[in-house]
């Protein structure tokens, strides 16, 4: 067996044990060449690999890190808690304040209940528009990805709406086809699709952030509450990513937007594994033990997760953050664009809060066909000499970045600085 802790090594081993090597499959840096890096430990900013080289992060544990990693106060409550033991499969006292404190912050949320990953958020709400609307269809937008449940893992669809195809082994036909797609941002093939008005729930990103970065059209989001309330179709917003990290309210508060129902997840758990779903009382009570719609899990609101996401949450109130965190966003991305410029690389570097990506391709993009028009092996260069360099990028083009509160001034000039040597060197 090997024992040497080199990234390497690691990843020989999991290779041997591990599907791919890896436990969630765009670890696996497939997307941009290379091995992966395996992670000893992380602080503020910064990555520590298991060689005990540091990189500037901008995946952020792929979101949940907005104040950073480790930060003291999570650390600390998680560590206090922890004495008291890790799980009790009973109800407690934080699991209290942490659905006030979300209902409190997140407008459209009446009762909620906690999960453990977004991926059961998302399959939780499915079931629960089924039930209140009696109708077994869903529909999604292309490119859009609500977790591995069964009923989101259908293929794209082409411009008009399209019954989906299974888009992986494994999920069955009959349950795939249950699923309508249509392209994000075009509101006429949502009306179109919801003509019949046997659609259970609309399941959007109000800011797209798995297909990279995209935005809502200007009218787009309003367009969707419309269509969906004139045809008794649910409107359910995915907030997985975009909870407290566009805004404190999430995209809902910033494009003032009402959901029937959201699904939140990565820094609701402050860094550990919890999610929720919720929305309006009259729905959320269908929910057992109030109503049929059965749903449960053990490890639902368990001490640590829910001490550190009221940890998080709170520390995000403070006066200041969100515009902290907006303003070293908006430089980091004006300094790549810059440097794109100056090595004569087609780019477009959108950014919405502490949300961004880097595309290699002249924009607009906005929907899956344009980002699908962009250089992935040039991106697969750019991210590797940036490694090299001691920046953390997400390995996918089709992936979002992500600022935290402990990023510096400091940090983004030299990320700036290494994106120019980069692009020029490449270019």
């Amino acid at each position: 067996m090997i024992t040497e802790k080199s990234s390497k090594s690691l990843f020989s081993r999991a290779q041997a044990r591990i599907p791919g090597g890896v436990n969630s499959p765009v670890r696996a840096f497939r997307a941009v060449g290379g091995n992966p890096l395996f992670i000893a430990k992380a602080s503020g900013s910064k990555l520590y690999d298991a060689e005990g080289r540091e990189y500037i992060d901008y995946v952020g544990s792929w979101g949940p890190a907005i104040l950073g990693h480790a930060h003291p106060d999570v650390v600390a409550a998680v560590q206090k808690v922890a004495a008291d033991g890790l799980s009790f499969g009973a109800p407690t006292e934080r699991e209290v304040e942490l659905a006030e404190l979300l209902c409190e912050l997140v407008p459209s949320l009446e009762v909620v209940r906690l999960v453990s990953s977004g991926t059961e958020a998302t399959m939780s709400a499915a079931r629960v528009a089924r039930a209140a609307t009696k109708r077994d269809k869903i529909l999604k937008f292309a490119g859009c990805y609500h977790g591995h449940a069964d009923s989101f893992l259908v293929k794209a669809g082409s411009g008009a709406a399209t019954l989906g195809l299974p888009d992986s082994p494994g999920v069955p036909a009959a349950l795939a086809a249950l699923t309508v797609t249509v392209s994000f941002n075009d509101l006429d093939a949502v009306r179109a699709a919801l003509s019949g008005c046997d659609v259970a729930a609309v399941f959007v990103e109000p800011v797209v952030g798995n297909m990279g970065l995209l935005a809502p059209r200007p009218g787009f989001l309003d367009g969707l509450r419309a269509a969906c309330s004139e045809t008794g179709t649910l409107l359910v917003f995915d907030e997985v990513m975009t909870g407290f990290r566009v805004a404190l309210g999430g995209a809902q508060a910033l494009f003032n937007i009402q959901p029937d129902l959201t699904c939140l997840g990565k820094i609701v758990g402050g860094g550990m594994p919890l999610a929720a779903y919720g929305g309006r009382a009259e729905l959320m009570r269908l929910v057992a033990p109030d109503g049929p719609v059965y749903q449960a899990g053990t490890l639902s609101g368990n001490p640590l997760a829910t001490a550190a996401g009221l940890t998080t949450l709170r520390l995000l109130r403070a006066p200041g953050v969100y515009e902290s965190l907006e303003a070293k966003t908006a430089q980091l991305c004006a300094g790549i664009a810059a440097a794109a410029r100056e090595a004569k690389v087609p780019f477009y570097g959108p950014h919405i809060g502490s949300m961004f990506t880097g595309f290699f391709a002249d924009g607009p993009i906005d929907d899956e066909a344009s980002a699908r028009r962009c250089d992935t092996a040039l991106f697969g260069r750019f991210h590797n000499a940036m490694l090299a360099r001691g920046i953390y990028l997400a390995p996918s083009q089709f992936e979002a970045g992500f600022v935290s509160l402990a990023h510096t001034g400091d940090d983004i000039a030299r990320t700036v600085a290494a994106a120019r040597d980069t692009l020029l060197a490449i270019a």
